[in-house]
């Protein structure tokens, strides 16, 4: 009986280690492969023709780019690592309670991180183009773009991009 209890501990600190190692990668690379970049091309509109129109730009706001849904991956590992946390508390029904707790607890508490996650600063570009025509084009802010400024708009390969010139 007495080596039981000693390594439930150890058992319970591995499990939950374990289960946010797993939870952190499943995260990181479930959000890897989006990008709203002006500079991130995917394979596939890699070695097409594209359209490139010249303009000023008139206005540029700060935004906020938000993934469109959930992986539901945050969830479910803040709702693993939870249910193993509460599964330490109490005995009998106080345990079984302190572990769908937890689980529940930790499943709001990863969905938030996941969204959080999730987003990236981005900006608003409203861009007067030579022949008149006006244009807003949002993407992340990993190109200063500044009102003023001389730019192209590319497009025809997927998602218009606005860079400096």
């Amino acid at each position: 009986m007495t080596t039981q209890t000693t390594n439930r501990p150890q058992m319970v600190r591995w499990l939950t280690l374990t289960a946010a190692a797993l939870g952190a990668v499943m995260l990181i690379s479930g959000c890897a492969h989006q990008s709203a970049s002006s500079q991130t091309y995917t394979y596939g509109q890699s070695q097409r023709e594209q359209v490139v129109r010249l303009g000023t730009v008139e206005s540029v706001r700060p935004i906020t780019i938000q993934a469109d849904r959930s992986s539901g991956v945050g969830a479910v590992s803040g709702a693993a690592i939870g249910g193993v946390a509460g599964s330490t508390i109490g005995g009998g029904r106080g345990r079984i309670l302190a572990t769908m707790g937890g689980a529940l607890l930790g499943g709001v508490a990863g969905e938030q991180i996941e969204h959080r996650v999730q987003q990236s600063r981005g900006l608003e570009i409203t861009v007067k183009l030579d022949n008149g025509e006006t244009r807003v084009i949002a993407q992340e802010a990993d190109v200063p773009i500044n009102a003023g400024q001389r730019v192209q708009v590319i497009s025809g390969a997927g998602p218009v991009r606005v860079s400096p010139i």
